[in-house]
């Protein structure tokens, strides 16, 4: 059978999926009952398959098949925007009711001209003198000291990750990432021609040798990673794992991309504080302020700062001059300080919900996160409940967001906590957990 063939038989399931012959949440046959059905080899129907998950018209769950996804125009690839459901479980964004007067009394005084006329002028990737000192100030975490000359700026912490993967991996190159993965990171490299590397994980996190059995396969450029409350899995990896990673990735001359937007809520050690070299850390205000008083970080070794700073501009990620000024502002009085400690209580509040809650179900976090991975009863499929939740207003997101290779995702979903109220997070969760303990057959999930 030639390429076409097997696209053909691609469009048509495509087609049966667009006029709704087949629905979301319905399962396909297996791969061998399709090649029996359409008179084709078996490694043609997995072709077609295959097709079918690039698209993201399905979405495979391991040992229960694979089901039309639940929405084939959103793809699998990254979330979508925030839907305006009553209990948030999906984006991670923690506000808390007290922090707008904080933030009001420290950017008090921004409003008059002399300040706004600096405030709105334009900005570097560089930032200022003053700037930089005060963010490498700012960012100083246990041992880990960073030089203000390291520094470089971008306007969210999604816009650091693209900047140093595009300054660490050329086109066309490899990225190791571990095999659940912040979903943005999926896009990012897409639009760079950056091929991402799945790699095997533990309860310790990546695993040093599937870094190594990744670069013999095929050279890496660069491996993303994060150390610290990784999400979706909540997982922060000891010092003797990241000294080995370390190890290993020092031997193959492999830089690190270093996620720590999470870290504010953990006293662990970055691994930047042991391979300043080897190292460019990623950080944003995202979680510490908001989403809409953002600034990213980016802290870089030396001999890459320049093609960091040139993928800043080219990209167009550079920060505009009134998040500088805020941000500066909020560093240096200690407010954002004072939330990262009103913050660290909530994050550890929240999860004394999710584990009364949820209790007697296989939950995977830290206490200090504001998220949690949910591997689901036999009795449901991850698209399935998340369907199912949506019907009671609650959003999740199940485990295909996160998974890199397509068609390999766990039966789970993850809970973001950190947007509810506290007493809606309760009722969302308590929700959920008389939905897990009922059958994906008592709901009806087609529209």
């Amino acid at each position: 059978m030639t390429k076409a063939d097997y696209l053909k038989l691609a469009d048509q399931v495509a087609a049966d999926i667009a006029n709704g012959t087949l629905a979301p949440g319905d399962r396909l046959p297996p791969q061998r009952d399709f090649a029996d059905a359409q008179g084709i080899a078996a490694s043609t129907a997995s072709r077609v398959y295959a097709e079918l998950l690039r698209r993201g018209l399905v979405v495979g769950e391991v040992g229960r098949g694979t089901f039309v996804s639940g929405d084939a125009r959103r793809g699998v690839a990254a979330p979508g925007e925030p839907r305006g459901v009553r209990i948030d479980l999906e984006f991670n964004f923690p506000i808390l009711p007290t922090q707008a007067a904080l933030i009001a009394r420290s950017l008090a005084g921004l409003e008059r001209p002399a300040d706004l006329e600096l405030a709105l002028r334009p900005a570097t990737s560089g930032g200022t003198a003053a700037v930089r000192d005060t963010a490498a100030k700012f960012l100083a975490h246990g041992p880990w000291a960073p030089s203000p000359d390291q520094l470089v700026f971008t306007g969210a912490g999604r816009q650091s990750i693209a900047a140093a993967l595009a300054a660490v991996v050329p086109p066309g190159g490899r990225c190791g990432v571990e095999i659940l993965t912040y979903p943005f990171i999926k896009g990012i490299a897409a639009r760079l021609g950056v091929t991402l590397v799945p790699l095997a994980m533990d309860e310790g996190g990546v695993r040093p040798e599937a870094i190594q059995n990744a670069h013999r396969e095929g050279q890496l450029a660069a491996v993303y990673l994060q150390p610290t409350l990784q999400s979706p899995l909540g997982m922060t990896m000891s010092p003797a794992r990241r000294a080995e990673l370390l190890r290993v990735v020092e031997t193959l001359d492999i830089t690190v991309i270093e996620d720590n937007v999470y870290g504010f809520l953990d006293d662990a050690t970055p691994l930047a504080a042991h391979a300043p070299e080897r190292c460019v850390v990623v950080d944003s205000l995202s979680k510490r302020v908001a989403p809409g008083l953002n600034l990213g970080f980016l802290v870089v070794p030396p001999r890459l700062r320049e093609s960091v700073m040139a993928a800043v501009r080219s990209g167009g990620w550079a920060a505009p001059g009134y998040a500088f000024a805020a941000a500066q502002r909020m560093m240096r009085d200690g407010t954002i300080e004072e939330l990262v400690r009103l913050k660290r209580l909530d994050a550890q509040a929240r999860q004394r919900i999710a584990a009364d809650c949820l209790a007697g179900f296989d939950v995977r976090t830290s206490g200090k996160s504001y998220h949690l991975w949910l591997t689901l009863p036999a009795h449901w499929r991850s698209q399935a409940l998340v369907a199912a939740a949506s019907r009671h207003d609650i959003g999740l997101t199940p485990s295909t967001t996160f998974a890199v290779t397509p068609g390999h995702a766990p039966n789970a979903v993850r809970l973001a906590l950190a947007g509810p109220s506290m007493e809606l997070l309760d009722t969302g969760l308590r929700t959920l957990a008389g939905i897990l303990n009922a059958r994906e057959d008592d709901f009806d999930l087609t529209e």
